[in-house]
């Protein structure tokens, strides 16, 4: 046989397999999602996986990155290395109950998978581990590595991934997402930064304010003048994507009005097409923030969060994963499924589409902001959705907790973990697919190795959301 051959007899293998040890896989997701913790907190959640990938004969390296929850498994020896994303962070607020399709959450204002991170995560380690049976049925070499990203929802994880090397190394990495539609193009998508700036001044009373600095005074005027900024920046490539920020006052006191309040916090989010534009963008905002502090004679400190890079799409990967996927075929989903999502849309005041049934045509394009962009400056990279939930919702909303806690759920992750395992077979059985997207990631690239847009001295901040999982509990 030759090597096509080999592949598709490794894949009905895989098939085989996947199908018959599909329940411990739910079980797991069905763990994570009876469970959500918030970014960064996702303990249980990694403990639970680890676990399970410590069962399957995985090498497993807990709390890296400086991240508690985050952990790097790894199966097998040599080239090429295969990587696979995975993710399990919930969201605040979607808590909501797995039985019902009007609003009825399970903990009032508690977390929940509204993003279907359960099914994320735990279907990026079915890929792996079926990419680990096959290896050892017929003796293929090379390395599977499940990373363990925490925290994509704020988009810290990745970055601070990539900031410890952990992100180096790779041949290629594959991933998924649940969605309202099944695709598997060629996207980039924009970049990103979340940006606090802390001022402080000096506080007066109302009587004789000219006493005080109002570092409130100050976070105002750095919003007036980047609304002045708005049209001097480039627009980008509306409708596909477009550059833009926004900003809130998370935090400002004294909490009186009759006192001139001596702290403020204005806190940026940004997208923009590409990383050269944010850069300029925050350079810029940065100026309004001292210009600001400077006509206040207040003092202003500035915090990035997190910044990601723009994804470099790789169409080598994309026409093969898509060349998966129509022969795999989407997720079939019953009557009833199809109802249900209907019942959860017209609960919604949205029209009654149902489920994706059809794979979207291979197109290039823009996809949603995502730290998975950091994964596309270290390695050759691609990554599908797979209908798991209604559209015309928003994605991060209370009917995508509901869709990914049963068999909505369960069929988009067994066929998403089919589609990346699929993918990760024909690069281990065909190395010129490796070198061909190899080449186009070079040249994409231009030659520019990876960099992290995160400052030197930044650490991941572990305690993030602790607050909250402790009012909420998992």
């Amino acid at each position: 046989m030759g090597e096509m051959m080999d592949a598709k007899e490794i894949k009905r293998y895989m098939l085989r397999w996947a199908d018959e040890n599909r329940d411990a896989f739910y079980e797991l997701a069905d763990g994570i999602w009876t469970h959500p913790e918030l970014s960064m907190q996702e303990h249980r959640a990694a403990d639970l996986l680890c676990g399970a990938l410590e069962g399957f004969g995985f090498r497993v390296e807990r709390g890296v990155g400086g991240m508690p929850t985050a952990f790097i498994a790894g199966a097998g020896n040599g080239r090429p290395v295969i990587g696979v994303n995975c993710e399990y962070d919930a969201l605040p607020g979607l808590s909501q109950a797995a039985d019902r399709t009007e609003r009825v959450p399970i903990v009032e204002g508690g977390p929940g998978h509204g993003c279907g991170h359960n099914i994320l995560g735990v279907g990026g380690l079915k890929a792996a581990v079926a990419l680990r049976r096959v290896m050892e049925a017929y003796g293929l070499s090379g390395t599977i590595k499940l990373i363990g990203a925490p925290a994509e929802e704020l988009c810290l994880g990745k970055p601070f991934l990539g900031k410890a090397g952990l992100l180096s190394g790779f041949d290629a990495i594959l991933d998924w997402h649940p969605w309202y539609s099944n695709d598997a193009g060629c996207f980039s998508c924009p970049a990103y930064f979340s940006v606090k700036f802390h001022y402080r001044g000096k506080t007066a009373h109302g009587n004789a304010p000219w006493y005080g600095r109002s570092a409130l005074d100050a976070a105002m005027l750095q919003a007036h003048a980047t609304e002045f900024l708005r049209e001097h920046l480039d627009p980008g490539k509306p409708p596909y994507a477009a550059n833009t920020f926004n900003y809130t006052f998370p935090d400002t006191g004294t909490e009186f009005p009759s006192v001139v309040p001596d702290r403020a916090t204005v806190w940026y989010i940004g997208r923009f097409v590409t990383t050269d534009d944010a850069e300029e963008a925050l350079r810029r905002i940065t100026l309004c923030a001292e210009g600001a502090a400077i006509s206040t004679e207040t003092s202003v400190e500035r915090e990035i969060v997190t910044a990601t890079n723009h994804r470099v799409p790789n169409r080598v990967l994309a026409d093969l994963m898509y060349a998966n996927f129509s022969a795999l075929g989407a997720p079939v989903f019953t009557e009833d499924e199809r109802e249900t999502v209907k019942a959860l849309q017209r609960a919604t005041g949205v029209p009654e589409t149902g489920l994706a049934s059809e794979i979207l045509p291979m197109s290039e394009g823009f996809a949603a902001v995502s730290d998975i962009s950091e994964f596309s400056r270290n390695a050759p990279f691609v990554t599908a959705t797979v209908a798991a939930g209604p559209d015309n919702v928003g994605w991060h909303h209370w009917t995508i907790t509901r869709c990914v806690a049963g068999s909505i759920g369960r069929k988009a992750m067994d066929r998403a973990a089919e589609l990346m395992a699929a993918t990760g077979v024909d690069l281990l059985c065909d190395p010129s697919l490796i070198e061909r997207a190899k080449e186009e990631f070079d040249e994409r690239l231009g030659g520019k190795g990876y960099r992290c847009l995160l400052p030197e001295d930044a650490e991941p901040p572990v305690d993030l959301n602790a607050d909250l999982m402790a009012k909420y509990g998992s």
